[in-house]
């Protein structure tokens, strides 16, 4: 179960996405942050009802956040959070209300999760006068909770759709861990990988990696709502921490608060039989670049256990754990620091 630390969670998450010293603060140094997006993009979006936008001041906010500048997050944050409601119900709706099959989710503030449903109806009726006529009467501490949850999905990259994304500029994809045979290639060694041999198009490099099962649970957020979880375990002796570290960017995790969202990664759930289909990571054109596991066959999951899937559409994904229903385990492995964890995005097919 995950301890109820709500407090610690959201400050967590905010201190990993910003972190400059106060110091430089105080000794008045500028700070340039780049790259800068070009938010041009936001005025064509519904949630400002036609209210002028200063996208520039959204896009220094954005910048900061991705290049961890706590000190410009923070009087950015406050400009735009007390002089710019517009643009801020901007920021938000292009999250809330123009990414397909994203919700809010169980682990953002319950002021997001009740002005999402706002952002959808704007997106769908076009029309964004409620949608904005909401943010605008929200006191400073639930405008504060949007803009916050808004940045979460902001600093890992631009989440704006597909019609709008090439009016952004182009921003580099999260930085996945470096390569273990980095080491060998510097000292003069000739690595061979898969991506370097022709295998042809039947290959399954899935079948080639190393092996995991997973097994159904859940948790409680730090707030208190149900969410599904999915434990992973290692099924052959090459898959384990040092695997999972390779080939994901997920985050070591001692089982409090929330890890990070990432919506790249994906649970593929499928409708017609209830049954959990594989956990991959797409690439920024939407195609499986990693591949964790795939079902052997298809399993109907529990009722009870779907309709929570389907009401959250985000799962806690965790791993590896050798002996997964052994009491004790998780826990074990998340004080000494072997588990790592994300919540990814349910993808129903």
């Amino acid at each position: 179960m995950v301890k109820n630390h709500g407090k610690k969670s959201r400050a967590k998450k905010k201190a990993q996405r910003t972190g400059a010293s106060h110091a430089s603060v105080a000794a008045g140094t500028l700070h340039t942050h780049t790259p800068l997006p070009d938010m041009a993009a936001l005025g064509e979006l519904l949630y400002a009802a036609g209210r002028e936008l200063d996208t520039e001041l959204a896009a220094r906010l954005v910048a900061a956040c991705r290049t961890a500048c706590k000190p410009c997050q923070k009087s950015l944050a406050e400009k735009l959070r007390t002089e710019h409601r517009p643009t801020l119900a901007a920021l938000a709706g292009a999250v809330y209300g123009e990414l397909a099959g994203i919700g809010p989710g169980a682990f953002v503030s319950e002021t997001s999760r009740s002005w999402a449903p706002l952002a959808r109806a704007a997106n769908a009726g076009d029309d964004g006068g409620a949608a904005l006529a909401a943010v605008e009467a929200m006191d400073d501490a639930a405008a504060s909770d949007l803009l916050e949850d808004a940045l979460d999905h902001w600093a890992m990259g631009t989440p704006l759709p597909a019609d709008l994304v090439d009016k952004l500029m182009a921003v580099p994809p999260r930085q996945r861990p470096a390569d273990p045979m980095d080491a060998f290639r510097e000292a003069g060694i000739k690595v061979v990988t898969l991506d370097d041999l022709d295998l042809g198009d039947d290959v399954d490099t899935y079948a080639l990696a190393p092996a995991y099962g997973v097994m159904l649970m859940q948790t409680s957020t730090p707030e208190g709502q149900t969410m599904p979880m999915l434990l992973l375990y290692p099924e052959e002796e090459a898959a384990g921490i040092l695997d999972l570290e390779a080939r994901t960017d997920w985050e070591h995790w001692g089982l409090h608060g929330m890890p990070d969202m990432d919506p790249r990664w994906r649970v593929r759930a499928r409708i017609s039989d209830r049954s959990l289909q594989g956990l991959v990571h797409v690439d920024a054109d939407g195609k499986d670049d990693v591949e964790l596991w795939r079902a052997a066959e298809s399993v109907s999951v529990p009722a009870e256990w779907w309709d929570l899937l389907d009401r959250v559409q985000h799962m806690l994904v965790v791993g590896p754990v050798a002996e997964p229903e052994a009491p004790g385990a998780m826990e074990a492995a998340g004080d000494a620091g072997e588990l790592l964890a994300v919540v990814a995005r349910v993808s129903f097919v």
